[in-house]
């Protein structure tokens, strides 16, 4: 297949909401697309005389900024669904998220009427694949999607941080919403923001009543407080504090580049599938002792 130069106004964005806006990923396509234009296409299916773009947003509106015209587009078809499966069966090399391909598949399953065994072989995937997929848009609640999609609360903190407590809290759904819309928007760390969810659904009332009331800075000031006033722990347990600290962020910043289309010359790779094999090696028993020690510090 392939590409042609298409006028930018003939694009019907209906999914654009289907991918989650990235501030500074954008930031950094815009200065590269101003000194070097446009370099992959855009894609989409042509329907009915309709142009549906289903790949390439983030350049769509930088070329929007930049007062591009024409942009290279590439047509996956003449149907909506087809060009769907396309997109998700490349999903690792487009880096697609987690929640995307949910969000995707639950549009296949609902207004394509498609059946999970149907998706599941059109995609070559397991149909646990494609349930967890399913799982998960089901469980979220429309304010959730809203905060995450649009890029105003971080899907790792959803995902990592907030299902865990609804799993082991009993914190109501309600609840979670209400934390979300208390802290997006507000430009918080994923440390920050996991800091901020144990003292909410943990703490006392008078923290949930600060944050509540729009005190985010008070909030962080008061957790920072009380770690720095905590004099009960020796040398070793500090030290142990901030390697457990040091490894969260790094775990962090592997996920979120893991996928990234910067990764692509073959001497990177040949060197991160040795590091990785070495860190798989020891990922089971990491994730044994981590649980222990989860369970060991809940207790106290």
């Amino acid at each position: 297949m392939q590409s042609q130069g298409v006028e930018i106004s003939s694009f019907d964005l209906r999914y654009e909401s289907y991918r989650i806006r990235h501030e500074f990923a954008e930031r950094e396509l815009l200065v590269s697309i101003s000194e070097q234009g446009i370099r992959e296409p855009l894609e989409g299916v042509d329907v009915a005389g309709e142009r549906i773009l289903l790949n390439g947003f983030k350049r769509y509106r930088c070329a929007q900024k930049l007062g591009i015209g024409v942009v290279p587009y590439l047509s996956l078809g003449t149907d909506e669904a087809i060009g769907i499966i396309c997109l998700l069966r490349v999903s690792n090399a487009r880096s697609l998220t987690f929640l995307e391909q949910a969000k995707l598949i639950d549009n296949l399953r609902k207004a394509h009427k498609m059946y999970i065994a149907e998706i599941s072989e059109k995609l070559e995937r397991s149909k646990a694949w494609v349930s967890v997929r399913i799982g998960l848009m089901e469980e979220m609640s429309e304010c959730i999607r809203e905060k995450i999609f649009s890029g105003k609360f971080p899907a790792y903190s959803y995902m990592y941080t907030l299902r865990r407590f609804r799993r082991l809290n009993c914190t109501t759904p309600v609840e979670v919403d209400e934390f979300v819309r208390l802290v997006a928007g507000q430009k918080l760390s994923i440390r920050e923001i996991e800091r901020l969810a144990y003292g909410y659904f943990k703490g006392p009332e008078e923290f949930r009543t600060q944050i509540k009331s729009g005190n985010i800075a008070w909030g962080l000031s008061r957790l920072k407080d009380e770690v720095q006033n905590s004099n009960d722990c020796n040398d070793f347990e500090r030290g142990m504090l901030k390697d457990l600290e040091i490894t969260q962020k790094y775990m962090q910043r592997v996920s979120h580049k893991s996928n990234v289309p910067k990764l692509k010359n073959n001497s990177f790779f040949a060197q991160a599938n040795i590091l990785a094999g070495g860190i798989l090696r020891q990922i089971d028993i990491f994730s044994k002792v981590v649980k222990e020690l989860y369970d060991r510090s809940g207790k106290a």
